[in-house]
């Protein structure tokens, strides 16, 4: 079971796993061995709540295709075992940040003194510029 919140879990069941060959350098082993993790998770049968399914289908991410399936491929590590914890780990993280609203923005209202510190400035840049002026002799 993937745990993402105190909440909302993810049972194994949901969650497809395979073992694939990694890409790039490595050697003889590299032909031998299935070390990376390819994770499949479709989104629409999983029993995450609606809200967090619409936004994960909302993302622009290159992981979540069209079909509404997570796809994350893990290949970083030399053994299976830490490319699927990698796997896992990418895909609680991918969650989470749906779950979690950024706060909203309170605008505020720049203070007196940043004002008049504002309007000195101005004028100061103003006189400057009229001294830059042709000078009648």
């Amino acid at each position: 079971m993937l745990q993402i919140s105190q909440h909302i879990a993810i049972p194994d069941d949901e969650i497809d796993m395979q073992a694939v060959r990694a890409q790039g350098a490595g050697g003889q082993n590299v032909n031998k061995v299935s070390s990376a993790i390819h994770l499949r998770f479709v989104i629409q049968a999983s029993s995450l709540p609606e809200g967090i399914k619409e936004k994960l289908l909302a993302l622009k991410d290159s992981r979540v295709t069209k079909d509404g399936v997570v796809i994350i491929k893990a290949q970083q590590h030399r053994t299976q075992e830490q490319n699927r914890a990698d796997a896992l780990h990418r895909l609680r993280v991918l969650i989470k940040s749906v779950i979690y609203a950024p706060k909203k923005r309170i605008p505020t209202k720049p203070t007196k003194g940043s004002k008049q510190r504002r309007l000195e400035s101005k004028t100061k840049k103003g006189q400057r510029k009229t001294l830059r002026g042709k000078v009648d002799y």
